[in-house]
């Protein structure tokens, strides 16, 4: 069997979790095409709330950002959107990582949150609770592998929270 085929076979067993990969994308897309509703967009509450969602807006993305972009730096020798750890992975715990375990979901669930805030749409906020349980299953799946080749990061679990900072 040639490398292309095992592959492929390998995808298909879904043992690194490329079905949860998958599933994240059509989440995202579901995101972005979801309608907002209702539309507070002609009312005086929505036009009274600018300035409050502006602020919440900026102040998400920017944690968004952070998240996102110091989470990759910190592991981009191991980046892969599997959450499968490669094989030449090594525990990062320090930067970003020491602030909270997973920010590369951290950033995805603050950017939608913000939105769903600033768009004033139960539809985004209820995908985004979604989003939130799926993260939290597939982070739950890495951090079994993670523990399986790190014994140490049971630890470090414990030291630090999933998603919020000193939160949760």
């Amino acid at each position: 069997m040639n490398k292309k085929n095992q592959r492929t076979r390998e995808f298909m067993k879904g043992k690194r979790g490329e079905y949860l990969v998958i599933i994240q994308f059509l989440l995202l897309f579901i995101f972005i095409f979801l309608p907002v509703y209702p539309s507070f967009s002609e009312t005086e509450t929505f036009a009274a709330t600018t300035g409050i969602r502006w602020a919440v807006i900026v102040l998400l993305w920017t944690a968004a950002l952070l998240l996102g972009g110091l989470g990759s730096r910190h592991i981009k020798k191991y980046l892969t959107p599997l959450p499968y750890p490669v094989d030449h992975n090594e525990l990062v715990t320090t930067g970003i990582y020491a602030l909270v375990r997973h920010p590369l979901y951290s950033s995805q669930l603050f950017a939608a949150f913000g939105w769903a805030i600033f768009s004033m749409s139960l539809t985004h906020l209820f995908l985004t609770m979604a989003a939130f349980f799926f993260f939290s299953y597939k982070a739950a799946k890495e951090e079994k592998w993670l523990t399986e080749r790190h014994p140490e990061y049971a630890d470090y679990a414990k030291r630090v929270k999933m998603f919020i900072p000193w939160v949760y």
